[in-house]
């Protein structure tokens, strides 16, 4: 063969090879062309998802990352960055709110911002949707400037183009529950729950949980937090059988009273036990589940510890034997009653302690509202409230719980059994609470907190123990004390101010005289 044969057929070989190129680069051209994204595509990628489409220049497609190992959604509350912004690796895009805490998202990489699509807000985005675009060179953000997003996951985010005013009105919200209808009687501040575009309640992450966990309808409570959103504290505070029982009455008025349909409500007696092979199940009524639901929240959510004290009450007996024998005899004023006196009275010296956690707030009060608990336990355990409890004398706290401790023994004799629980039983949740064990023989217990109270208080026995005596003639002497510990909630009350509490509380009790000015 010679050489211009050669030549030629090597010329053919790289022709036919040019026009191969020519077919595959047009037919991916047109494949491109004819691509959509998928929203698939995205719940598929991780953290950040690149897209590319034939009408927009390279860029990722940054979906909300899942900050948690539990994170399953959450809520931007702000953003660090602006649309044309450049980033390097370590920045902070945004702060992300989720159901622990609020958390940043860092970039992984440099950038540019070339579109934020979802607003900062309360509303509550899935991981993986799609929050903002970034392109690698600067000359692209322009591009970006009138994208929307397409499919079926832009309707778990906010919307980047707002809803047409008719399109709103053509999706109607949900019917409120009659629970919803009822006025909320402990907030009268609060707004009604607001829905955003898509007809959904405005609620924080942690509140979406809570709500679950209780078996809320979250349509039902009344938001506090900015735009009528719902919070955590909303639903720790929303008691729905006082809201059924509120929305009983509007059709009924000469029913019984609402707060009496509660407890009753509440008290419905449980089914019969059921025996198998070498045990028995006994059912729990709802009032039982509900309280067992509440008291693992707490002890979940609030962060315990505890401060022990022994109290000598020596002064605190002989008053009490002089004021028992100067008043009627049908009213007997009992240790209990100073104990709980001298606890309101410690929240003047050391307000701070009467507070609640808010999220984003401590809230202090003003007035001391104490749950007593009473009972016997089980069903049989209630926590009555004595409102503003420092400004009652003696006499007056005797009188509410000797009301309160009778009423429970009638239900514990015969009451259970039609499920009549008298409504001093049930109040409110107050902002302190007060447990005496003492009659059981208990020295010391660590109760758990109820939320959302920052304390709660815990009496033992009284015992009578040998102690350092003060006189210069003898040693010792024997001396009447008991222990009390005060369980606090450390985002709240730290360390020193509950020891500060429990030196107030020590004092007055020691002094007794204190409690009587």
């Amino acid at each position: 063969m010679s050489t211009m044969q050669i030549a030629s057929r090597g010329i053919s070989i790289a022709s036919r090879r040019l026009q191969q190129r020519c077919q595959v680069a047009s037919a991916a051209a047109a494949a491109a062309a004819s691509y959509q994204w998928s929203p698939s595509l995205l719940e598929l990628s991780g953290r950040i998802s690149k897209q590319w489409f034939s009408s927009y220049p390279p860029h990722q497609l940054v979906g909300l990352p899942s900050l948690s190992p539990t994170m399953e959604a959450g809520s931007i509350s702000a953003w660090n960055m602006e649309e044309g912004a450049s980033f390097i690796a370590g920045d902070v895009f945004c702060s992300v709110e989720t159901d622990k805490a609020t958390m940043d998202f860092e970039a992984q990489d440099d950038g540019f911002v070339a579109r934020i699509l979802v607003q900062a807000g309360p509303d509550e985005i899935k991981c993986g949707s799609p929050i903002m675009i970034t392109v690698d060179d600067a000359d692209d953000i322009g591009a970006f400037k009138d994208y929307v997003i397409q499919g079926s996951d832009a309707a778990s985010t906010s919307a980047v183009t707002p809803a047409p005013p008719a399109a709103a009105a053509d999706a109607p919200a949900a019917a409120p529950s009659p629970a919803a209808a009822a006025p909320d009687t402990q907030s009268s501040s609060a707004s009604a729950p607001t829905l955003n575009s898509h007809g959904r309640v405005i609620a924080s992450p942690l509140a979406h949980k809570l709500a679950k966990e209780l078996k809320y309808d979250l349509a039902a409570i009344s938001g506090t937090g900015p735009d009528g959103r719902i919070l955590a504290a909303d639903v720790k505070e929303y008691t729905p059988s006082a809201a059924g029982a509120a929305a009983s009455t509007s059709t009924a008025p000469d029913a019984t009273p609402a707060p009496a349909q509660a407890a009753m409500a509440a008290a419905s007696p449980p089914s019969a036990p059921v025996s198998g092979s070498g045990y028995t199940d006994y059912p729990l009524s709802d009032q039982a589940r509900e309280l067992a639901a509440r008291l693992l929240q707490s002890k979940r959510n609030v962060p315990h510890y505890y401060l022990t004290v022994d109290i000598s009450c020596d002064k605190l007996l002989a008053m009490r034997s002089q004021l028992n024998e100067s008043k009627d005899e049908t009213l007997s004023i009992s240790v209990n009653d100073f104990l709980i006196k001298a606890a309101a009275l410690s929240m003047r010296t050391v307000p701070s302690v009467n507070a609640s956690w808010l999220e984003s707030i401590v809230r202090v009060y003003d007035e001391v509202d104490m749950n007593i608990v009473i009972g016997s336990g089980g069903d049989c355990l209630y926590t009555p409230v004595i409102t503003n409890v420092a400004t009652k004398g003696l006499a007056q706290i005797s009188q509410q719980v000797a009301t309160a401790v009778a009423a429970a023994a009638a239900v514990a004799s015969d009451g259970q059994a039609s499920g009549q629980v008298p409504p001093e039983l049930h109040g409110p949740v107050g902002t302190f609470t007060f447990m005496n064990l003492g009659m059981y023989g208990i020295k010391s217990c660590a109760p758990i907190i109820r939320e959302p109270q920052s304390c709660a208080l815990a009496i033992g026995a009284l015992e009578n123990r040998i102690v350092p005596s003060e006189q210069a003639d003898e040693l010792y002497r024997e001396s009447v004390l008991f222990t009390a510990t005060l369980s606090c909630d450390h985002r709240v009350v730290d360390g020193a101010v509950g020891a500060q509490w429990l030196a107030a509380f020590k004092s007055h009790v020691e002094n007794p005289m204190t409690l009587l000015l």
